[in-house]
């Protein structure tokens, strides 16, 4: 969790108070359910995860009433926006574009870029590699504009980007041969290629676009202190690493 302090002395982010909309007595947290680890519907037809976990102790810790609307990640912004939810818990990047829109909490995980291809695919080892070839991804994540910006740096020149809704269904049009690697973020790559993509898919490269996850909210809410406030006490008394440890099997970050 050193990355967790470190931040926060570097410079939290000011705490600014505002209202917040309610429905009824509930608050409406909006999460991504397409997001495995951190956000996704089980056997049960229950909603699990890591971001799950996280945002029960928080609203425990607060006290709060809510209600957990899963939702397409490409809404979660104007959602927020336009005030039909006061919380996002979504594995979502902390950027400066966003921040200009959005409050965000402290940090609670630490993320990055990663590539997956075919696991008889040999001649992709860096981004470079990617040049001719067709790259899918999600809709309105980080990735996408980190292409195009690599694009036109002339650090790739893919043939396609094949932006889908869901990154499963990235996943399928990899397997399906109509896309020659995924790119995005580690952590669902990294559970797909250890369970349902296990010896047909492999990750190559190194950790690009380092970023921190966040929980996003509307500007000036005054959920953002108390918030935060519910990190840090997770922080110190050990509880996030013990959620992490559930779903990722290690307290590094």
């Amino acid at each position: 969790m050193n990355f967790f302090l470190k931040t926060l002395v570097a410079g939290a982010i000011s705490l600014a108070s505002a209202g917040f909309a309610v429905a009824g007595d509930q608050i409406v947290v909006a999460t991504d359910t397409n997001f495995k680890p951190f956000s996704y519907r089980n056997e049960d037809g229950n909603y699990v995860g890591y971001d799950v976990d996280i945002w029960n102790e928080i609203g425990k810790r607060i006290g709060v009433e809510y209600e957990l609307r899963p939702m397409d990640f490409n809404g979660i912004i104007p959602g927020i926006q336009s005030g039909n939810i006061d919380v996002a818990v979504a594995a979502m990047s902390i950027t400066s574009k966003r921040e200009e829109v959005i409050d965000f909490s402290y940090p609670y995980y630490k993320a990055g870029i990663t590539i997956m291809v075919r696991a008889d695919e040999d001649g992709v080892k860096e981004l470079g590699d990617l040049s001719g070839k067709v790259i899918a991804t999600k809709q309105g994540t980080s990735t996408v504009p980190f292409l195009k910006e690599n694009t036109e740096a002339g650090k790739v020149a893919p043939k396609e980007v094949k932006e889908f809704p869901n990154i499963t269904d990235a996943f399928l049009e990899l397997r399906a041969g109509g896309a020659d690697a995924v790119m995005f973020d580690l952590p669902p790559l990294q559970d797909y290629a250890a369970t349902v993509g296990k010896d047909a898919v492999k990750l190559v490269g190194p950790l690009y676009l380092g970023h921190f996850y966040g929980i996003g909210m509307p500007k000036g809410s005054e959920l953002r202190k108390k918030i935060n406030v519910a990190l840090l006490e997770m922080q110190e008394s050990g509880k996030l690493n013990e959620l992490h440890n559930k779903w990722f099997g290690s307290d590094s970050r």
